[in-house]
């Protein structure tokens, strides 16, 4: 039988009060209690603990040999549960989120700018993918505390919808279309150009292939990017046209920046395997509170809606 934490305090305390009775009072249990458990102790680890003298106890030589060790768990045990306390406190600790790299770059930062500003001392551990298939199978595998990303299909634990992400088309300034009267372009005006495309295994050059395909064409690529950041600033370069997530744009992005007609949505949540902790949960309300997404399942005037339910 391996000795317990109760025990040990048991034993640490009766060697520095000197005394079984001012032990058992100082740790609110009877004496019969206080011995049992140091008998308890003694029988666990082979050997008498104690000697027990007429005005005092002192340690025996088995007991002198236990008792560093005793005290260096009981205070590391003092240690785990004041890191417990502040991390429940967000005083303290650590959060790993997994995402995939486009809400990394276009959605999370001002998520965690406002977390910083609240909480400077809990960490956050982002981890990256290129793929929202590989996001679930990570966030599966214990990867992560809390995955964002595209709603994922056929999960058991629990999902935060937090709304659709729209993806805008992106044009040199100069070019033929980059002025329709109402700034929507349908993707197959744009069937016969040289895309700039993501690399294989990128989520979103599924995304790009799927919706021309509804559009009626596959797009041909000009050239293909492992960096979601890196697809308008090609675009506004003339490499070709990009679809991104709207999010992702630079403000002071010199190109036309047009709605594909009818509109791309993809809804995106928050989730994690089991029901979340307090630290967890705060951060998915900061997540929320700070995320600039469309509400629900938006329809536009110019026509339905294209949703997108895989891809980064």
């Amino acid at each position: 039988m391996a000795a317990t934490l109760r025990q040990l305090e048991y034993l640490v305390t009766v060697v520095d009060t000197g005394s079984f009775t001012r032990a058992a009072e100082q740790l609110h249990v009877t004496q019969p209690a206080l011995s049992h458990q140091v008998r308890a102790l003694e029988s666990a680890l082979g050997g008498p603990l104690l000697e027990r003298l007429p005005r005092a106890v002192r340690p025996t030589p088995l007991g002198r040999a236990v008792l560093p060790h005793a005290r260096a768990v009981l205070a590391d045990a003092q240690r785990l549960h004041a890191a417990a306390r502040r991390t429940a406190g967000l005083e303290d600790g650590e959060l790993e989120v997994a995402t995939v790299h486009s809400i990394a770059l276009g959605i999370l930062p001002p998520v965690l700018r406002a977390w910083r500003r609240r909480y400077p001392t809990v960490r956050i551990r982002l981890r990256e993918y290129p793929h929202a298939d590989l996001l679930r199978a990570a966030m599966a595998a214990g990867g992560a505390d809390l995955a964002i990303g595209p709603v994922p299909t056929d999960w058991d634990g629990p999902v935060r919808e937090l709304g659709v992400e729209e993806f805008a088309l992106v044009l040199p300034s100069d070019d033929p279309l980059a002025n329709p009267p109402d700034g929507a372009l349908p993707l197959s005006a744009l069937a016969d150009r040289a895309w700039v495309h993501y690399a294989p295994g990128h989520g979103l050059a599924e995304l790009l292939d799927q919706s021309c395909a509804r559009a009626g064409f596959l797009p041909h690529p000009a050239v293909r990017t492992e960096q979601t950041a890196a697809a308008p600033m090609l675009a506004a370069a003339g490499l070709g046209p990009a679809l991104v997530p709207a999010t992702i744009l630079p403000p002071t992005l010199d190109a036309a920046v047009l709605h594909p007609h009818p509109p791309i949505h993809r809804p995106l949540a928050a989730y994690t395997r089991t029901r979340p902790d307090h630290l967890t949960t705060t951060f998915t309300e900061i997540l929320a509170t700070h995320t600039r997404l469309t509400a629900g399942n938006p329809q536009s005037s110019a026509g339905r809606t294209t949703q997108i339910d895989c891809a980064d």
